[in-house]
């Protein structure tokens, strides 16, 4: 499924292979070489530094994969933990019902398919009855202008 189970070097390999990104280009982007390289396609993880590296190089954001997958997977008690403690300062908070137009078109997907109904959506992944609404109502307006 979608976002589920993250395996960020074959997503990497994906975006070199669709962009046709040359072996020479990586290997003298982030200072490495060939070999290294290799690995990281066969990796499940790789150290965020590097991914942010990666990000730069092929112009995609790859943290927005393990973002969508707290939106999606994230259990509720871990949400409402999160607001129940006192904010620091010094350490930014995002809110987490900041949705992404993947997201959205996984849920419409999972929706439209029948796959889920719509109080599964809500349920599931607490999604606001309002905003699955709008989101509703915007892919109606869509597909029928």
């Amino acid at each position: 499924m979608l976002y589920k189970e993250i395996h960020i070097g074959k997503f990497i390999k994906e975006m070199v292979d669709e962009n046709e990104v040359p072996m020479e280009r990586i290997c003298n982007f982030l200072n490495k070489d060939d070999e290294f390289i290799e690995n990281v396609y066969k990796s499940k993880s790789i150290d965020a530094e590097l991914l942010l590296r990666w990000s730069k190089l092929l112009e995609y954001d790859f943290f927005r994969l393990y973002s969508s997958h707290l939106i999606l997977y994230a259990p509720p008690s871990a949400v409402k933990k999160n607001q129940d403690q006192k904010k620091s300062d010094k350490i930014p908070y995002f809110r987490k019902n900041i949705y992404t137009q993947e997201i959205k078109d996984f849920i419409m997907k999972r929706i439209l398919s029948g796959e889920m109904t719509y109080s599964e959506v809500i349920k599931e992944y607490s999604i606001p009855k309002s905003t699955l609404h709008r989101w509703l109502q915007k892919n109606n307006d869509n597909t029928n202008g």
